[in-house]
C-alpha cells in the first residue's frame, strides 16, 4: 500500500482499516498497532490523527455510521413517499444487518454520545430527525425515542437470529399500526 502524506487520505485509511478489522474480527481485535501496520505508518502518525487512540477512532466510525444511516433512511423515505415509516423501518433494520461492526460502534461501544441533549453531535441529530420526520413527530421527541428503541431492539434480535426472518414485514406493519398517524 502506497504511503500518503495527505492527512485526509491517511485519516480515511485509518477508519477504513478499523472498519475492516472490526467487520472481520470484532472491535476487540482493532488495535492502534494493527491499524498503524495496516496503513503502513507508525503509531505516532496514527495518534497524530486520533490523539485518544482507539476510542476516538471508534467514535469517528460511529459518527460516520449515523451519517450513513440518516442518508439511507432519507433515500428510503424519498423512494416510498406514501409509506415513509415503513420505508425508514426497513432501511434502519437493513443498515444494522449490512454494517454490524459500524452499528456496534454506534450503539454498543463507549463513544460518549448523548442523544437527547441540546448539544448532540450533528450526525446523531440528523439520524434522529429523519426518524422523527418519518413518524411525523412534532412534539418533544419522546415518540421518536420509543420508535428508535423499538427499531434498535428488533435489529438486535434479528441479527441474533431470535426473530423469524420471514415475519419482518409483519413486524414493520405492526410498527406502522402502533406508531403511524392515529
Amino acid at each position: 500500500m502506497a504511503r500518503t502524506t495527505d492527512p485526509a487520505d491517511r485519516r480515511r485509511r485509518i477508519l477504513d482499516a478499523a472498519r475492516a478489522r472490526a467487520d472481520a474480527e470484532g472491535w476487540d481485535a482493532v488495535t492502534t498497532r494493527h491499524l498503524a501496520g495496516a496503513i503502513g505508518f507508525t503509531q505516532p502518525v496514527l495518534y497524530g490523527h486520533f490523539p485518544r487512540g482507539k476510542a476516538e477512532i471508534i467514535h469517528a466510525v460511529a459518527l460516520e455510521g449515523f451519517t450513513d444511516l440518516a442518508r439511507d433512511c432519507r433515500a428510503a423515505m424519498a423512494s416510498s413517499p406514501d409509506r415513509p415509516l415503513e420505508a425508514v423501518a426497513e432501511a434502519y433494520l437493513d443498515f444494522g444487518g449490512r454494517h454490524p461492526a459500524v452499528y456496534e460502534a454506534m450503539f454498543h461501544q463507549p463513544i460518549d454520545a448523548r442523544f437527547a441533549q441540546d448539544d448532540v453531535e450533528t450526525p446523531l441529530r440528523d439520524a434522529f430527525d429523519v426518524l422523527a420526520q418519518a413518524l411525523g413527530d412534532t412534539g418533544d421527541g419522546t415518540e421518536t425515542e420509543v420508535l428508535w428503541s423499538t427499531l434498535h431492539g428488533l435489529g438486535l434480535l434479528e441479527r441474533a437470529g431470535r426473530m423469524r426472518p420471514d415475519h419482518r414485514a409483519h413486524r414493520i406493519a405492526e410498527i406502522r399500526r402502533r406508531f403511524g398517524p392515529h
